[in-house]
């Protein structure tokens, strides 16, 4: 959980990152700010995880642990923080990379 120095901006849009879709878009138009790239990129595999909730139990448990680590990720982008996910951090990283390459953003 490293601080940086960011603006109240760059908070803000990290933040939206953990909104489900709307990380796609954080992604598209932020993607040369690395706060709020990296913030996005757990967002956007989160919402991907989300769609696992439909799997019986398991699903449930899945949907619950994407709605507080977005809770935790909207706290720690507001406050400057790079948190990364307790598991995925680094597939985060590499999906946000794919996500832009991808869609050509």
């Amino acid at each position: 959980m490293a601080k940086t120095n960011v603006s109240s901006d760059q908070k803000f849009m990290a933040a939206i990152g953990y909104l489900w879709i709307l990380s796609v878009i954080v992604l598209a138009v932020k993607k040369n700010d690395r706060y709020v790239r990296f913030h996005a990129s757990q967002g956007a595999l989160l919402f991907v995880v989300s769609f696992l909730w439909w799997i019986p139990v398991l699903g449930w448990l899945l949907g619950l642990a994407v709605l507080i680590a977005s809770v935790v990720g909207i706290i720690k982008a507001l406050q400057g923080e790079e948190w990364a996910l307790p598991v995925g951090a680094e597939i985060a990283a590499k999906f946000g990379d794919g996500v832009i390459k991808t869609l050509k953003f």
